[in-house]
């Protein structure tokens, strides 16, 4: 059942909070907390910055470090560095089409730097809220449940990657685009789907592996035209002509996802392969003397061309997560990451718990991978909520991300992975807490009827809807203990991650 219009607009003021609360919190820790002297990716200022630089980089300084770094000195210089073309292209091209564009006024007040670090943030608050309304219309099309759907999204605003969401990097904009695109694809927009699946393979690599979910949607469609229509064999050229039309979208789909990184690599291969071919620019010396300091690669004017470059299938991407991250299957099982290991501990055991309570619930569905059509789902009203079928692929999805991660990245990136690119841990956290939470139980089953407790419980002083969040954590000492751990896991990695990762501190 499809959200009423308008309906998916309740949590959007409480997610414009983001980006500011952030930015007053990050301001205070780095005021109280000095930075850390960490070894990081950290070029020099080639301008002498003035008072509104210095004003900008004491405000919103804490959301440029680490990662940040990178994505902000490609907006300003490009892919000056090889270890650089890790970074997908499309959000620093965001942020400097913003700094260029809406901020060119200010071009007069603060320097360019200024100006990208005050177009990450404006970006990243936008799309969270945009992310945030994306993630709701999705819930309550495959959970047909509207309070878990509106209790995942508010979830989200206090999301264990916070700090990714607000910081200059990219998790923001790929949650806002995969929601999206999962959501057009649920309403059956296969095309706008894919263009926005399309447009999130340009801003992080994860984003092909959004790939699956057209694979999987013309699979069980073409299932279910077998399962029709078998028995009949005047309708074998009908399911040959349906086959081909099924494999067609899913190639055409699929090359659609793939293009961005295939487009990406062979601009990497030009840039550093063929440097001569390509437009040089004059190296300033201090990022010439940084790239000799670090041991960087620049694109070499001399001919001399990186080992990536003389593989059979040239792909820099691969080779920068080998040779300068370390980044391969076991690679990170060391007992010195212990406590990396740690870190990734709750976001690890929260995704395998939402996968075997699916299976649990589901063990024949899962079985058939869901492409058997069922007799509840020919007779009768389906089940909604998390364990309903129509969550299976976003379970598999997600399990694949979790796995992957696990064994052949750095273990820690696994929380904001996940809560950046899946809605399953969402989804499952708002199931347990409206499952087993008295506090937002209800009366009634079909959650489009007013239900006198739930409504009674959402209900202010004021008589205005109260946030269900702020509910629980006003009520924490007669809250449940699962409900008291989700939260816990939640706010806790939701603060840490504004004091650690805003002075360098390492986190996840």
């Amino acid at each position: 059942r499809a959200p009423q219009p308008g309906s998916w607009a309740a949590p959007v003021p409480f997610f414009g909070t983001r980006g500011s609360s952030c930015s007053v919190l990050s301001a205070l820790f780095n005021l109280l907390i000095p930075d850390h002297a960490a070894d990081a990716f950290s070029p020099p200022r080639l301008s002498q910055p003035g008072l509104w630089d210095v004003l900008v980089e004491q405000l919103l300084g804490g959301l440029s470090r680490w990662d940040a770094e990178h994505f902000l000195f490609i907006a300003e210089r490009g892919y000056l560095y090889e270890h650089n073309c890790a970074f997908f292209p499309l959000y620093p091209l965001s942020l400097r089409a913003v700094a260029e564009g809406a901020l060119w006024p200010l071009q007069w007040l603060l320097s360019v730097r200024s100006r990208l670090l005050l177009s990450a943030v404006l970006l990243n608050s936008l799309f969270s809220v945009l992310a945030a309304a994306a993630l709701y219309q999705l819930g309550c099309i495959v959970l047909q449940c509207r309070r878990v759907a509106f209790l995942a999204a508010i979830l989200f605003s206090v999301s264990p990657a916070n700090v990714f969401m607000a910081a200059a990097y990219s998790e923001s904009m790929f949650a806002f685009l995969a929601f999206s695109a999962m959501w057009q694809l649920e309403k059956g927009q296969s095309w706008l789907s894919g263009l926005l699946f399309s447009l999130a393979a340009g801003v992080r690599a994860n984003g092909l592996v959004n790939a699956g979910f057209f694979l999987y949607s013309c699979s069980k469609y073409f299932a279910l035209q077998v399962q029709v229509g078998s028995g009949s064999v005047r309708k074998l050229p009908l399911l040959w002509k349906q086959l081909l039309s099924v494999v067609s979208s899913v190639v055409l789909m699929c090359a659609g996802v793939f293009l961005p990184f295939a487009l990406f690599q062979y601009y990497a291969y030009v840039r550093f392969c063929h440097p001569g071919s390509s437009l040089e620019q004059t190296v300033p010396k201090p990022l010439v003397q940084l790239a000799l300091d670090k041991g960087y690669s620049l694109a070499a004017p001399n001919g001399v061309k990186p080992p990536w470059c003389s593989r059979q299938v040239p792909v820099v991407y691969s080779y920068i997560q080998d040779t300068y991250w370390n980044v391969g299957f076991l690679r990170y099982f060391e007992l010195r990451q212990i406590p990396n290991f740690l870190l990734a501990l709750p976001v690890t055991f929260l995704g395998s718990w939402a996968a075997c309570t699916y299976i649990n619930a589901n063990p024949r569905h899962c079985l058939t991978l869901g492409l058997e059509r069922r007799k509840s789902e020919e007779e009768g009203k389906p089940r909604a909520g998390f364990c309903c079928t129509a969550v299976f692929v976003y379970v598999v999805h997600a399990t694949v991300l979790l796995a992957f991660g696990f064994f052949c990245m750095h273990v820690q990136v696994l929380t904001r992975l996940l809560h950046s690119s899946s809605p399953i841990l969402y989804w499952f956290s708002a199931h347990l807490l409206q499952e087993y939470e008295p506090l937002l139980w209800s009366e009634g089953a079909d959650d489009q009827t007013s239900a006198p407790r739930y409504e009674e419980s959402l209900q202010g002083e004021s008589g205005s809807c109260a946030n269900p969040v702020v509910r629980l954590l006003l009520n924490c000492r007669s809250i449940t203990p699962l409900s008291r751990c989700i939260l816990g896991f939640f706010l806790s990695y939701w603060l840490l991650g504004l004091v650690l990762h805003c002075n360098f501190l390492p986190w996840t």
